[in-house]
Parts: C-alpha cells; structure tokens; sequence
C-alpha cells in the first residue's frame, strides 16, 4: 500500500511539472511574471495609426481576453486616455519595421496584461497631473522592453497594485510640472529589474511600495534619484546591484527621502558621480542608507515565485545599454537618450516639454508579412512549423511548452532576456 501511495505521489508531481503553467514568456521573471494576458483568446490585428475606431490600437484594447498584433508601423497619436481592458497581451514585437508608439496622451492597464516592446509618450496636451503609463487597483501585469516617456506628473503610475514586473524598459523625459520618473503608491509585490531611469527630476521611483529593485541604471537625475516611501506605513525595498550615475543636472543626492518606515535591504549597488565619461564608480555602503535614515535590513525581502538573475552592478549597465525600452529597432528618440547614457556624466537633460526635447517625429511606415487566416502568425512561418496557413485554429492549440503555437511564435520575434 505504501509503495502505491508514493508511486502516485510521484506520478502526481510529475503530471504537474508536465502541465505547469509557463511564465508569461520565455525570461519573464519577477512577481508580474505569471500573467497570462490573452492567452487562448481571440486575435486583434490593428490595421490603422487613426486615434480611434475599426482596426486601431484604442479599439484593439478595448475588449477583453485579446492577443494585439501590428500590421502596421508609425505614430499611433491619441487626444484622450486609452483605458485598456483586463486579460490581454499586447505584443508590440510584431511591428513592423521600426515598430509604433502610441503620443499624444496616456494609457492605463488592467489585470492579467502582458504588454512587450510598445512605446508610450506623453505630450503637453495631457492634463496637468496626468501620467503616461497607469497600472492602478491591477495584478498580475508584466511589461518587458517597454519605452515610457513625457508625462507631465510622473511617466508611470502603480497603486494598490499586486504582482507587478517591470523588466527591461525606459523610463525618462517626463515633462511640466513635475518631471517625475515614477510613483509607486502601496503597491504589493513588485519587481523592477534591468530599467533605466533616465532625465527625471525625481522618483526613480518613489517606493512607497513593496519592491524588489534589481539591476537597474539610474542616470542623470535632479533633485533625487531613487526616493524612499517616507510615511506613516512601512514599506520593504530590496535594492540589489543597481548603478546610480550622475548627469549634468544630478545633485548629490543619487538615493533621497528614505525614513524609519523604508525597511531596505541594500547589496551590490555602485555609484558614479563624477562626471568623466569612464564607468568608475565606488560601492555603496550601508551608511548611504543609514544617513537617509532608512531602517537597514540583512536579508532580502521579496521572494517572487521566478527569482530575477541577477549580474554584477557594471555588467547590468551594459545590458541595459543595449536592451532597455523598444530595443528591437530603437526609434530616434530612444537612441539620442541612450547615447546620454553612453556619455557617462557629459550629457542628458531634464526638459520641460517634448518639442524642447526635439518632438515626436516620423516613423517610416512598413508592411506586415501576409497572414491569410488573421491567426496573428505569417503564412511563412505557420509552414516552416508544419501549421496551416488558412487554418485560424491552430494557433490557439497548445505546444509541449505549455503555449500556445501564436505565443511561440510571438516569443520567437525577441530574444529571450
């Protein structure tokens, strides 16, 4: 009876790693990593950069349970919010050419999201206190290579949000008034991993939240670079192997606004402030912390299901050099930002609008590849992998990997990170 019950106990764990649920994609990590987005759902091929109507990206997320394609690429400009609806994967990977970004105002997301290598930029037309990424009362949502720009209170907004993965995007520009990178209001299991932080005032974030911050490149901030939660409540951050370099407009404050309530837990962090163009910084001792008046803690706090890997502080900075925001092509805004970053302390600068920044150029426009049944995978690769062209079916069957056959192909578009 015995040897029964344990041959079923290891049939049992063997049926259930067989059939685990995967990560939202390959390298997804983090607590936002399960999210399932639209998985199985329909398809939505957004067709036009018109603001709004048939086969527009406002249209596409207006509905829930939808995997988003592009089959175009260019400047998707919005004059109101687009509120995106729960259970969605929006993969910006299928671009086109050099991909889109969605100007002109912001943009906030629900439960279950999956949002990869998408530009949001802000602009001057937005209310005053309003932000170009929202991810408010949410969880389970993953944004991966995302480039969030020109907000005019912060870039991006997380409240009373639980499981939350930000990895490998690009946080900067935030304009009038405030120009602030992000605040995070009481959020629960975050993680912030292989960002950059770049040309904002302040709030690289403000954790006022529970977060892990790992791996991340702060550089040219102003008044502040990562600010602590400062209230009442008790919040928890692990700040592990980030590099805080200073730009033409940093003050000596790369860390700033931690209390007793800010439980830290600090290891691997470098700083460089000395503006000489050589990544030549110092470690980062506790007493850093300690004269924030931040309450030091030994061990780390945040235990998500899937563990960031983590790199040394330099080797994160040359990562995010190379992949952070909508890297598979950088647009032209991207690329003069990254080549502040590469200036190491020379160059950068925190504007006060986007047309002082340079504006919202053109895109070149590009042609998707022929999909004959709208199953969101070309005609060509459906007949490399052995599936039928003008069968829409088969892309919601699943492989032995535990996606689907759209996801397998959506996950091939990008490394994997």
């Amino acid at each position: 009876m015995q040897r029964t019950i344990a041959l079923l106990a290891i049939a049992a764990l063997l049926y259930n790693g067989l059939h685990a649920q995967p990560v939202a994609f390959p390298g997804a990590a983090g607590f936002g990593c399960m999210a399932t987005g639209g998985r199985s759902g329909s398809i939505y091929h957004v067709t036009s950069l018109a603001d709004a109507g048939a086969g527009t990206f406002r249209d596409a997320v207006s509905q829930p349970n939808r995997t988003v394609v592009f089959d175009v690429s260019g400047v998707i400009r919005i004059t109101g919010k687009v509120v995106a609806a729960s259970n969605l994967t929006i993969a910006g990977q299928t671009a086109p050419g050099e991909g889109v970004v969605v100007y002109g105002n912001g943009v906030s997301f629900s439960d279950n999201t999956i949002v990869r290598y998408m530009r949001f930029r802000g602009s001057m037309g937005m209310d005053r206190g309003a932000c170009t990424v929202n991810i408010d009362s949410s969880k389970d949502v993953i944004l991966d290579h995302v480039s969030i720009e020109w907000g005019r209170w912060d870039d991006l907004h997380i409240k009373n949000s639980n499981n939350v993965t930000l990895q490998y995007c690009l946080i900067g520009e935030p304009i009038d008034p405030q120009r602030f990178g992000a605040l995070f209001e009481n959020p629960t299991n975050v993680t912030i991993h292989h960002c950059l932080w770049i040309d904002n005032q302040s709030r690289n974030p403000k954790a006022k939240a529970s977060i892990e911050y790992i791996n991340n490149v702060v550089y040219n901030w102003g008044s502040n670079g990562l600010v602590g939660g400062h209230s009442a409540s008790d919040h928890f951050q692990d700040v592990i192997n980030n590099y805080f370099i200073a730009g033409p407009n940093s003050s000596g404050n790369f860390i700033g606004m931690f209390t007793a309530t800010d439980h830290v837990y600090q290891q691997g962090n470098y700083l460089d402030d000395n503006k000489d163009g050589v990544l030549n910084g110092r470690a980062v001792p506790d007493t850093d912390f300690v004269h924030e008046k931040a309450t030091l803690i030994t061990k780390k706090q945040n235990l998500p299901r899937v563990a960031v890997s983590t790199e040394s502080a330099e080797a994160a900075y040359k990562t995010v050099l190379a992949h952070a925001g909508a890297s598979k092509h950088r647009d032209a805004i991207d690329q003069r930002i990254i080549s502040y970053l590469m200036s190491l302390g020379k160059e950068g600068k925190i504007f006060k609008t986007e047309a002082e920044a340079g504006g919202q150029g053109n895109i070149t426009s590009a042609k998707a590849d022929p999909d004959s049944d709208s199953d969101g995978i070309p005609d060509k690769w459906e007949t490399e992998h052995h599936l039928n062209p003008n069968d829409p079916k088969d892309a919601a069957s699943a492989t032995a990997g535990g996606y689907t056959h759209l996801e397998e192909y959506l996950n091939q578009l990008v490394p994997e990170r």
